[in-house]
């Protein structure tokens, strides 16, 4: 087959090698510089740099392979698909070659990736080879790449974007984790990321499991027709998977004990019991279940501790991408926080915060949307930049206080991504007492 990948990031790189390994033919085209190019040699991969040709509109290809990372309505995609092109996303087509993996399929707008690294963390319990991927570290055709004719185990972190082009998803089990509005850059409305989310279960039948989430009203709201096992899950009601006396219960198996979870936060309490009904489901035994949870401290960029200085303590959630994942954050401390935000603009707007303020001490904003937060609260000090924030956060510290890094805001307008803005943070935090 002669096969275009757009898009030469991570997942781009992964499953051009993966097809050129196959004898397809291969053309990579990116918007900017391609890296990585030591692995497009052998077999040798066409690459197309520094733009979005729209020749390539008439070539003669027999698929189009997008990245996650490009907006399916960027007028460069929908050239393609105007001209009746077939485009999938690259975990479909991982999913052509992995045909011995079993998967649980992790979406929503929140806790995906704490959620996704636990199972796969409790995965490896199986096979050491087991793991996370997807949105999530490797993506699944890097999987493949490795482990082709295995049969695994994988945790799989899935976005909405990336459900989209999947056709052929299907489960062994699935979550959407939560549901608030995201992605308006992306969607036209919240209506239409809703329903993107629940593609996950649109392949799974029979004793196939989905879990639904009791205490989210969207959710709720728009998983009306799933077609296989419905499990309920739920913090503060009776559901399947459940809390009684602080232990956490599927059905009448107790999974694990709450005092043994590490992470802040209910949000974590509830990432862990999916995590751990999850497992229980792809075949992995209580006791290690209860094992994992003992010992999991946790995913960099989601409310991580980076260190203590003169008595406060530094936290970075660089992933807290949007308000509800900075209101779960502020929730985590019993005291008022100084908070750093600002980032990437989704127009999905700051209102949901107001009602979270008051657990703010200080309120620190940078990037495109520092306007915008200051509107919120007019107290906020404005600066340029991230190191800035830091900075001054430092001065204005006391003894006792929590510094809190989450930004509520994507990081494109000054970082490559929130990876990268987390570790900045961290290596600005460090070099504060130097």
């Amino acid at each position: 087959m002669n096969i275009l990948v757009i898009g030469a990031a991570r997942s781009g790189i992964a499953v051009s090698v993966l097809l050129a390994k196959h004898h397809h033919q291969v053309t990579l085209n990116d918007i900017g510089l391609i890296k990585d190019k030591s692995r497009l040699n052998n077999p040798p991969i066409k690459m197309i740099e520094n733009g979005h040709p729209e020749s390539l509109w008439t070539e003669p290809f027999d698929l189009v392979i997008k990245s996650p990372g490009i907006n399916h309505n960027h007028p460069f995609i929908q050239g393609f698909i105007e001209r009746q092109f077939k485009v999938i996303n690259e975990i479909e087509m991982a999913l052509e070659y992995g045909k011995n993996y079993v998967y649980g399929a992790i979406t929503g707008t929140n806790g995906k990736t704490t959620t996704t690294s636990l199972l796969g963390e409790m995965l490896k319990y199986k096979n050491s080879h087991n793991q996370a991927c997807g949105n999530i570290g490797n993506a699944l055709s890097e999987v493949v790449n490795a482990y082709e004719d295995e049969s695994l185990d994988l945790a799989l972190e899935i976005a909405a974007f990336q459900l989209i082009g999947s056709p052929s998803l299907h489960p062994l089990v699935s979550v959407i984790m939560n549901l608030s509005p995201d992605h308006l850059d992306v969607f036209k409305d919240a209506d239409e990321y809703y329903k993107a989310k629940t593609l996950v279960y649109q392949n799974q039948r029979g004793d196939d499991w989905f879990l639904q989430n009791l205490d989210d009203l969207n959710v709720m709201t728009y998983t009306k027709d799933v077609q296989c096992k419905v499990i309920t899950f739920s913090l503060y009601k009776a559901a399947d998977l459940c809390l009684r006396n602080k232990q956490v219960y599927l059905f009448d198996t107790m999974l694990f004990d709450q005092k043994d979870l590490k992470l802040l936060g209910l949000h974590n309490l509830q990432n862990a019991m999916v995590a751990a009904a999850m497992a229980y489901k792809m075949g992995v035994k209580v006791e290690d279940i209860q094992d994992c949870i003992r010992h999991f401290m946790g995913v960099e960029h989601r409310i991580e501790f980076v260190k203590t200085i003169n008595e406060v303590l530094y936290y970075n959630d660089s992933k807290g991408t949007n308000c509800d994942a900075t209101i779960i954050a502020l929730k985590a401390f019993p005291m008022p926080v100084i908070l750093l935000a600002g980032g990437y603009d989704k127009h999905t707007g700051f209102d949901d915060l107001i009602p979270y303020l008051d657990q703010v001490k200080e309120m620190i904003v940078f990037g495109a949307t520092k306007m915008q937060l200051k509107e919120i609260y007019p107290k906020a000090k404005v600066v340029n930049d991230l190191k800035e924030a830091t900075e001054l956060a430092f001065a204005l510290a006391k003894r006792q206080d929590v510094v809190l890094f989450s930004p509520a805001c994507a990081s494109y307008d000054q970082f490559n991504n929130y990876e990268e803005r987390g570790k900045l943070f961290k290596e600005y935090v460090h070099k504060l007492t130097k």
